[in-house]
């Protein structure tokens, strides 16, 4: 008996990986997030599969689930809405399993952050400008460690993909104009890949302003930093001058 913890990816079925969509298409028991993962996704469940919901289950009660189907030598499907890595609270889930001597394994899948650019038709990194992405969040029910506060992250200039935020977007932009400047590109992207996604593309001057009058309140990623405009730096990668070899870590 084994748990997958599967990243149902950012909402779009097509973005499942194959093997996310083999677990689930054979599962026999599913415990899954129902107000994040997607209905087109749903639709993939077997329909003699146990489905359990786990947006009004406790982590206790969804162990159960696990202990049931451990009883009967039953796989359990976990599934996470985007990437079970970032922001997925699998640890806890996996410290109750090592103690219940359950073998477990994650299945990785397609982050929002990376839907949003590809929505965006958009490189996170650019030449010259940032070659560093920082995915993070705004302090809420789980705060943030002092270090890692938005006004020190801004410090750096990167491009900014800001998670489970969008309801201070106001705040988020009166932080980062200081370091970011009003001119620079900002973008808000709700509901990455699905048939509702909507974009708001502008700058910091004006996108908290636009985002409330799009009435976008939940499930959006804000994305700020110059690299998410046009006209940066070009890539050395396609000059007719840069050589390609096997790179020896020494660079």
């Amino acid at each position: 008996m084994k748990v997958y913890f599967i990243g149902a990816g950012p909402g779009d079925p097509e973005l499942l990986t194959a093997k996310a969509l083999r677990l689930i298409k054979d599962a026999r028991c599913i415990i899954f997030a129902g107000s994040l993962v997607s209905a087109e996704i749903i639709a993939f469940f077997p329909s003699d599969a146990g489905q359990h919901d786990s947006a009004g289950m406790t982590l206790v009660q969804t162990t159960g689930v696990i202990k049931d189907a451990a009883s009967r030598n039953i796989d359990v499907i976990r599934i996470h809405s985007g990437d079970p890595s970032i922001y997925g609270a699998i640890n806890e889930q996996m410290d109750l399993l090592d103690g219940m001597g359950v073998e477990y394994e994650v299945v990785p899948g397609v982050s929002s952050f990376q839907a949003a650019a590809a929505a965006l038709k958009t490189e996170l990194t650019a030449p010259e400008i940032a070659q560093t992405i920082i995915l993070t969040r705004t302090s809420g029910r789980t705060p943030l460690p002092q270090t890692q506060e938005l006004e020190k992250l801004a410090a750096s200039k990167a491009t900014l993909c800001i998670f489970l935020s969008i309801q201070k977007i106001d705040a988020v932009v009166d932080t980062l104009v200081p370091y970011y400047g009003q001119a620079c590109p900002a973008a808000v992207v709700f509901h990455a890949s699905r048939p509702d996604q909507l974009i708001i593309r502008s700058t910091l001057a004006d996108i908290a302003a636009k985002t409330t009058d799009a009435g976008i309140k939940k499930t959006a990623l804000i994305i700020v930093g110059q690299a998410i405009g046009r006209g940066a730096a070009v890539s050395k990668l396609y000059d007719k001058t840069f050589t390609h070899g096997c790179r020896t870590g020494e660079e």
